[in-house]
């Protein structure tokens, strides 16, 4: 199901070959269930599309309500919330972590061993609130599979969202290890947004998914987005896959056992939020919108021109200062905000777009971005883990702006 629009600047033409790829590429080559595509431009919504099949087991098709593990995507989510806390001079960006988590104060640096006999060595500077919204604290994921200090998080299962450890305990174990690297010396996808939530908890004084909920979901009328999936939404879960090296994907979790049916013992800001395309897109256009969206406002102009600039140190791009094996990373020319990524130069990506546009995805292979000069936001919703299994968010950008008619004004 389908819905184009000649107008708005946008070619009706070019935006069916859109779904036409979607559907011949991913949905009947058996790469992907299903997916969803939802853009809005310059006040409208001018393109939606449903493809496929939310749950192939049961034969439930891709519905514009169908809930969605958006991982990652909770990681935006979470940035908001905290420089909500900013604005109100509760916390610094330059503000020492251990200013809140004092167990944390001591943490060294990896100069070797493993786990039990870690050799460390001071930071070159205490790891600072932005290093959070950045990734340049130190902290990794257990995923990555790099270094012995990712393989400590996964043999303490750190991070992990859908096991019976509780925030609390994971911010408890992160203060038992090392870092990888101090505090802004370089650019690594970790449990930083995770920690951050834990912070947001902490310094709101409520636990942090009231916080979401008050703060963000409730004004802005984000009534399907949670960190767990309501009786009354159950049937709407889509389920989630994993793909083969085959190029096929079997069943990773099954909607009618998921853990994300239930309040999770972790309350993950960097992983744990189900949504849909058109929550997600009320998200997404306060943040087109300068942080206010319907007479709600999170935050102010400013504020929002801050978290969409580039903060790697030395106005570095994620290629360059980059020690993650995730494959966005491996992008030249974009930088990372205070909770996105952000595009520092199109030529450079080779791919269209435009310099500020920002941006991430989650790793069931969701994606958006928001690009304000274009007064677009964009949103893909699928569930196929890992989100590196395919190039689509490369092809999405290029089917999209290929179907702009219309320069900026």
């Amino acid at each position: 199901m389908s819905h184009r629009f000649e107008r708005m600047g946008f070619s009706a033409e070019r935006l069916a070959r859109l779904d036409r790829f979607l559907q011949a590429r991913y949905i009947d080559s058996g790469r992907l269930p299903g997916a969803q595509t939802l853009i809005y431009h310059r006040g409208e919504v001018v393109h939606r599309a449903c493809l496929g099949l939310a749950d192939v087991e049961r034969g439930a098709p891709l519905a514009e309500d169908t809930l969605f593990r958006i991982y990652s995507m909770t990681k935006p989510v979470t940035s908001v919330a905290f420089m909500m806390l900013v604005e109100e001079g509760l916390v610094a960006l330059d503000d020492p972590v251990h200013r809140f988590i004092p167990e944390w104060e001591g943490l060294g640096v990896y100069e070797g061993g493993a786990l039990g006999s870690f050799r460390t060595r001071a930071p070159e500077r205490p790891m600072q609130m932005i290093d959070l919204l950045r990734h340049t604290s130190g902290l990794t994921y257990g995923f990555q599979q790099r270094t012995p200090v990712d393989a400590a998080y996964r043999q303490l299962q750190v991070g992990e969202i859908a096991l019976n450890t509780t925030l609390e305990e994971m911010i408890a174990a992160l203060g038992r290890l090392p870092l990888e690297f101090s505090p802004g010396e370089a650019w690594n996808y970790s449990v930083s947004t995770d920690a951050l939530g834990y912070l947001v908890g902490k310094i709101a004084g409520k636990p942090l998914a009231e916080v979401i909920e008050e703060r963000i979901l409730a004004p802005l009328g984000m009534k399907d987005t949670g960190f767990y999936v309501k009786a009354e939404q159950a049937g709407r879960l889509a389920a989630c896959y994993q793909a083969t090296p085959e190029g096929g994907f079997t069943l990773y979790d099954d909607p009618a056992a998921s853990p994300f049916l239930a309040p999770p013992a972790m309350v993950s800001g960097g992983g744990g939020l189900v949504s849909t395309a058109d929550d997600y897109l009320r998200f997404c256009r306060m943040l087109l919108q300068g942080g206010q969206l319907d007479g709600a406002r999170l935050l102010a102009p400013k504020t929002i021109e801050l978290m969409t600039a580039n903060h790697l140190p030395g106005g570095q791009d994620m290629h360059s200062l980059s020690r993650s094996m995730f494959s966005e990373s491996a992008y030249a020319g974009v930088g990372f905000g205070l909770g996105f990524a952000v595009t520092l130069d199109p030529a450079r990506t080779l791919l269209p777009g435009s310099r500020g546009d920002f941006f991430w995805g989650g790793m069931a292979s969701t994606y958006f971005w928001i690009d304000p000069l274009e007064d677009m936001a964009v949103i893909f919703m699928t569930q196929l883990i890992p989100s590196s299994a395919y190039q689509i968010r490369r092809e999405l950008r290029t089917l999209v702006y290929s179907a702009l008619t219309e320069p900026a004004p």
